[in-house]
């Protein structure tokens, strides 16, 4: 934890991947994140692999630096306990379909009426202007309507989800800096809190067609595509015994890289000194890579690229980054937390900020492990029939 947001509460009513993602990016910053789950916890508690009931990789990994509060805010008492949290809170992120929220009692006017300041920020599959508000939606739904899927037709001849949840992460990084520059303006002017939409669909088709909107920037029926990334030859090498990526990219990388490859008619080219033509005819240039590079072994493409500086890697398996050299170096899965915990790895953050050495991450957070301190410090009375301490809380 980078102790940044030290002070700051965030209310975290997310569920899956998008929200607690940004969430977790909040906290690792130092905010006090509280995690609102239902009673039977988010979903992401229940899917393989498990270490525990309600211990999971993907919430464990989306999960670190919060408190977590089991409400049922269907009931008068869940609704109760939220509004008092929302009170002394600075932002509340939530991933429901607004209409759904709404119903609670949790609109905008709502939930700015009892905190003005507070910055609402609602991350919904379709913006709420446009003709697809309201419908629901999933990472892969998101990745196919965005255009992000098909630019796998447009070089392979058929679409391909990313094998991540790309979507959902991407959207969770517009929702981090949207809060924090909200929360920003607040701090500058003085003015109530803003509400913040950050919808999956939009954001998502504006990432995917960054660099492929191409000519249509320019013209109404321009082509789009940006071919060097189009390219069906640009794609990890294989080697005489493994796979590297090598991307020669300006025109010194491509003359130091053709020499080495023993390919004077090509360093000499009239077309690679030209920009334009070089990124037109780059297939070319990577077909060149792809028929000279199996005929040694990785590491001796390596050195050598290393040695003319043209930016290179060996090709990881997820399995290598555990044991990689600078992974292991910088502690990135290094679990750095200030109790016990199923999680014996995690992801830290990997930003760096100078002369703020991070403190200890809180774990993962059981389910409703903050119920009863929490919400008696928040000034709400819950039944004991209706709340539960769950097994194993803390009060913190």
């Amino acid at each position: 934890m980078i102790p940044l947001l030290t002070g700051c509460r965030i209310l975290d009513v997310t569920a899956v991947i998008l929200g607690p993602y940004a969430g977790q990016i909040l906290g690792d910053l130092g905010a006090d994140v509280i995690k609102i789950e239902p009673l039977e916890g988010d979903s992401m508690r229940a899917v393989p692999p498990v270490a525990e009931p309600g211990m999971t990789a993907l919430f464990a990994n989306n999960n670190r630096n919060k408190r977590s509060l089991a409400l049922d805010l269907k009931t008068a008492e869940g609704k109760a306990a939220l509004c008092d949290l929302i009170r002394t809170s600075d932002a509340l992120i939530h991933n429901m379909r607004q209409d759904a929220f709404d119903r609670l009692g949790f609109g905008v006017a709502a939930v700015q009426a009892l905190n003005p300041k507070l910055v609402y920020c609602a991350a919904v599959g379709f913006g709420s202007n446009g003709p697809y508000a309201g419908r629901p939606a999933y990472d892969d739904v998101i990745q196919a309507m965005s255009g992000f899927a098909g630019l796998s037709a447009l070089r392979d001849g058929g679409p391909a989800f990313a094998p991540s949840i790309i979507a959902d992460k991407v959207v969770g990084l517009h929702v981090v800096y949207a809060v924090l520059a909200a929360l920003l303006h607040r701090e500058r002017t003085g003015e109530p809190g803003l509400a913040i939409e950050v919808p999956m669909f939009e954001v998502m088709t504006a990432f995917a067609m960054n660099e492929h909107l191409g000519d249509a920037t320019f013209q109404v029926d321009g082509n789009l595509g940006y071919a060097r990334a189009l390219a069906p030859q640009r794609r990890p090498y294989r080697t005489a015994d493994g796979w590297i990526a090598v991307l020669p990219y300006t025109l010194p990388h491509w003359q130091r890289t053709l020499t080495l490859l023993e390919r004077p008619d090509l360093r000499e080219a009239a077309w690679l000194q030209d920009a334009a033509q070089r990124n037109l005819r780059a297939p070319e240039l990577y077909a060149v890579l792809d028929s000279l590079l199996p005929a040694r072994g990785s590491a001796y493409w390596l050195a050598s690229f290393e040695a003319i500086d043209i930016p290179c890697g060996r090709v990881n398996m997820p399995a290598d980054l555990l044991a990689d050299p600078h992974l292991r170096t910088v502690g990135l899965f290094d679990a750095r937390f200030d109790r016990p915990s199923a999680a014996i790895r995690t992801l830290n953050q990997a930003v760096r900020f100078d002369r703020l050495p991070p403190v200890a991450d809180r774990p993962p957070p059981a389910l409703g492990e903050a119920n009863t301190g929490l919400l008696e410090t928040a000034g709400t009375s819950i039944p004991e029939e209706i709340y539960p301490q769950r097994p194993g809380a803390a009060n913190s």
